[in-house]
């Protein structure tokens, strides 16, 4: 979601409205279904009557139709096919275990009001760095500057908005434990200020209500 509002906001002369949704529950609705999305899932794109799900097909979409700087989905096609590369390894290979951390350690207690066992987060918890190491190793390289080589590209900002929403709980890269990350996510959000800090304000903000939560159960 956060990336989809930055690409939107990289789109020049090009008019959109860009709708906020209700969580949790007005996605599941069959108002929703009927009028917005048959999947029911976020991101959603509807342009002249076309309807489009999921954030890497709705990028691939927009890079066609519009003019969006190159370097988000370059037309060679080389540089093209290493960002599909981290595109078609990011979904299974980074944000399963970040998501199922972040759902298991906050989402799913605020939804229920349970604890989760301390066993369940130790484990979403491990394999998440796990993720993060991989992620290290195969895509980061000191005679890089991103993903993709030296020009920002969509593929970085699909794994910083994944790596960024572990603030929610409370998990900080760390350049003792990834360095090259560390690196890699500073200069994403230098090159994408001021629009990236704005959108990761509800990030901020669901951080908070995490902490307030842990300390409440302390």
């Amino acid at each position: 979601m956060l990336l989809m509002n930055f690409i939107c906001c990289d789109l020049k002369n090009v008019s959109m409205i860009v709708a906020n949704i209700c969580f949790p529950g007005e996605h599941i609705t069959e108002e929703f279904k009927e009028k917005y999305s048959k999947f029911q899932t976020l991101p959603f794109i509807h342009h002249d009557g076309f309807k489009l799900n999921e954030s890497v097909a709705i990028v691939r979409y927009l890079t066609r139709q519009f003019k969006i700087p190159d370097h988000w989905y370059p037309e060679d096609r080389k540089t093209q096919a290493k960002i599909d590369e981290y595109l078609e390894w990011h979904h299974l290979g980074l944000r399963r275990h970040c998501i199922i951390h972040i759902w298991t350690s906050f989402i799913l207690p605020m939804m229920t009001g349970r604890t989760p066992s301390e066993s369940a987060t130790q484990t979403t918890k491990k394999n998440m760095i796990k993720s993060l190491g991989d992620f290290q190793r195969l895509f980061m390289s000191e005679d890089k500057k991103y993903i993709v080589g030296d020009q920002i590209s969509f593929a970085d900002l699909q794994a910083a908005c994944e790596v960024d929403q572990l603030r929610m709980v409370s998990y900080e890269i760390q350049a003792e434990n990834f360095p090259k990350i560390k690196v890699w996510l500073e200069n994403v959000r230098k090159e994408c200020s001021p629009h990236y800090q704005e959108l990761q304000k509800e990030v901020d903000e669901l951080t908070d209500v995490y902490q307030q939560t842990t300390k409440s159960k302390l």
